[in-house]
């Protein structure tokens, strides 16, 4: 590990977070419900992936047989931070295979990640409140709750355990919470929801406190997981590119976001999602049965997908729609930091009264 966070964790070792005791119930925070000091800046974030830096790897990728292990990816997250903290960015959401295999149910060895890296996660959690960097995870779409395949939700149930534990033993508060979707319809979704529902019922209360439930731009739109916060009281997360997809309810933008926002849990300032449709053609490879050539076949755009960088007047269109309320952003684009610090350019040069609202 390096000597920065050992030193880190050396120097934290007798102290404790506030704002950690308070998301464990061991403490009440003293802030209204879903709104954090309004003296503070608004956050945008962006997810993983860091293109801007040289070499900065977001996690131990290697395989199975070459002993990856969290330490490292702690090795590696310290150096995004350092990335983070050079271009004021104060929002990253975290690789979920930063602990590699430690759920794979074959391999034990692997197991223990977590409870063998409990100092530098304690450290680098220090240096997150240090920073101010609000952190989460979003698990893959094989996370599913409803899923009527017990093993699966089982598995699940497993992995959110995990990111669970990490951002415990990172000491971090309630803003640090893991992103799901509600999963299938599998042909029912009013099914569908009722299962996610009785699924969260039986979680723990480590999982419970951290998780946070998506609208989708599929199956389950932002009125179906309305409904699932009204049955379960899961905090929720506003995406707006899904809403635009996804709302056969026909629910106003603004008073569905004011919904949204409200989940949040006390002590927690709220978040939502923002990306840009692309909007280029989609070159698809394919072989011609008649000829044997390669050829690239061209499609229109699929409007769920993702841009590479944010369109700047939608956003400020949405910002300038949402005004007086109070979250942080987390960009989904393709560009990642990339995209983030465009963004940050495009506001200054069109609605510089918006860039005062953002640190980053």
């Amino acid at each position: 590990m390096s000597r920065r966070i050992i030193r880190s964790h050396t120097a934290a070792a007798s102290k404790k977070n506030p704002e950690y005791r308070a998301h464990s119930g061991k403490k009440t925070s003293p802030s209204s419900r879903g709104l954090a000091s309004k003296s503070k800046p608004l956050r945008v974030g962006f997810a993983v992936k860091v293109l801007g830096g040289e070499d900065l790897k977001s996690n131990d990728s290697r395989r199975w047989q070459q002993s990856p292990h969290l330490r490292l990816s702690l090795e590696y997250l310290d150096r995004i931070f350092d990335y983070l903290a050079a271009q004021k960015i104060g929002m990253y959401r975290i690789s979920s295979d930063l602990a590699p295999y430690v759920t794979h149910p074959e391999m034990p060895q692997f197991h223990r990640q977590i409870e063998e890296c409990a100092a530098e996660l304690r450290a680098l959690g220090r240096r997150a409140r240090a920073l101010d960097l609000r952190l989460s995870f979003h698990p893959s779409q094989f996370i599913v709750l409803n899923s009527p395949d017990p093993n699966l939700v089982r598995k699940s149930v497993a992995d959110l355990a995990a990111q669970a534990e990490i951002l415990d033993r990172m000491e971090l508060g309630p803003e640090a919470v893991v992103v799901v979707h509600v999963g299938g319809s599998y042909g029912d979704s009013a099914r569908g929801r009722a299962d996610w529902a009785a699924t969260y019922r039986r979680l723990g209360p480590e999982i419970r406190r951290r998780l946070v439930l998506e609208n989708d731009d599929v199956r389950y739109s932002a009125a179906d997981v309305l409904q699932i916060h009204e049955q379960t009281g899961v905090p929720l997360v506003f995406d707006h590119q899904h809403f635009r997809c996804h709302n056969p309810e026909q629910l106003e933008l603004r008073p569905t976001v004011e919904r949204f926002l409200a989940t949040a849990q006390a002590g927690a300032r709220p978040k939502i999602h923002f990306s840009s449709p692309r909007t280029e053609w989609r070159e698809l490879p394919r072989r011609n049965r008649q000829t044997g050539k390669n050829e690239i076949l061209r499609q229109a755009p699929v409007w769920t997908g993702h841009a590479d960088f944010c369109q700047p007047f939608e956003f400020i269109d949405l910002m300038r729609q949402l005004d007086g309320l109070e979250f942080d952003v987390m960009l989904e684009a393709k560009a990642k930091d990339l995209a983030l610090l465009r963004l940050r350019q495009d506001l200054l040069r069109y609605a510089p009264d918006l860039a005062e609202r953002f640190s980053g």
